[in-house]
């Protein structure tokens, strides 16, 4: 590591050049007992074009709800604090209005669960072209050939077919190619993909991954992809942020990631992930103990309690960003 260290608000892959996405101190707070409690506390962070930055992190780190607050998609309580700036227009402060027009047009969004996120009543063809026909003022007999063209990209044998079937009629894996089908209809400058491919076959999984990043590059989409696998991450990703308790604690370009984690909850994630070497009479390591409640939140370092090399200073202040060439860590340790 080098000697020389300044630190910025910013994380930034390429610091000159123009992201499509900049979060700016983007907080997410839920009001209980007459407080506000932080879910997400001022994640910043930029996404470059034509390039995939991958989210990870425990159950209940604040991933989804970052994606979600970038389109006001937070449950009606929450209070958001921060810019979202796409090609530096503020989403947060976008009337609803507009705000429609760049939902599914501008960004699309990849929904984790698409059984609760697809309207059962509807034909999932019917909601495939919805996209279409508003944004880009398709015909009902142009759109449905989109859609035939885009589930078949996406895995979907007979589109014609499947094109006239109800949700409950489809398995997992296909409402979710459903789902993908969806947002990328419109060639969205931006797509925000919450685990895209957990109920997928490894087959399909490629497949699916393969068409994200062939259309981030052609396209210039850049790609904001929340996942808990780190071999999906290794294989599709240009930058990584690890998040815990709300906090963004290490971004990196993911070969130097995987090469020097340097965060001690990044490193807990890389070595309780099966790999090569994994047999079936191996116990994994684990982090010990769990993410910390909102109610529940230590003071200093969230991660101190389950860090075995935490320091008094940990318990006491929450450790400012430290950034060293393109790789960025908020800890104590370094």
């Amino acid at each position: 590591m080098s000697t020389k260290a300044l630190t910025r608000d910013t994380f930034s892959a390429s610091p000159d050049a123009a992201p499509l996405l900049r979060l700016e101190k983007l907080s997410v707070l839920f009001p209980l007992a007459g407080r506000l409690l932080p879910a997400v506390q001022n994640v910043s962070l930029d996404l470059p074009p034509a390039a995939v930055t991958c989210l990870v992190g425990e159950s209940g780190c604040g991933k989804s709800l970052t994606a979600r607050a970038i389109l006001r998609l937070t449950p009606e309580h929450a209070v958001l604090d921060g810019r979202a700036l796409l090609n530096g227009q503020d989403l947060l402060s976008l009337p609803e209005k507009e705000l429609r027009r760049v939902r599914g047009r501008r960004v699309g969004m990849i929904f984790q669960e698409p059984m609760t996120s697809l309207n059962p009543v509807l034909r999932v063809g019917q909601q495939a072209a919805e996209p279409l026909r508003l944004h880009l003022g398709m015909g009902r007999a142009e759109a449905r050939r989109e859609v035939e063209r885009l589930f078949t990209d996406v895995g979907i044998p007979s589109p014609h077919s499947r094109y006239e079937d109800y949700p409950h009629q489809l398995s997992g894996g296909m409402r979710q190619r459903v789902m993908i089908a969806m947002a990328l209809a419109c060639r969205p400058q931006l797509l925000l993909a919450d685990e895209p491919t957990t109920a997928l076959d490894a087959t399909i999984q490629g497949q699916i991954l393969r068409l994200i990043l062939d259309r981030s590059r052609a396209q210039g989409m850049a790609v904001l992809l929340i996942t808990h696998d780190l071999g999906v991450v290794a294989q599709v990703a240009d930058m990584v942020g690890v998040m815990y308790a709300g906090h963004l604690v290490e971004y990196a370009p993911a070969r130097e990631l995987f090469a020097e984690a340097r965060h001690p909850y990044t490193r807990g994630l890389m070595h309780s992930a099966p790999s090569r070497r994994s047999t079936g009479l191996t116990r994994l390591p684990a982090i010990p103990g769990s993410v910390p409640s909102l109610q529940n939140m230590p003071a200093g370092c969230p991660f101190q309690p389950r860090c075995s090399q935490a320091l008094p200073r940990c318990l006491e202040e929450m450790p400012p960003t430290l950034v060293q060439g393109a790789h960025a860590v908020a800890c104590w340790l370094l």
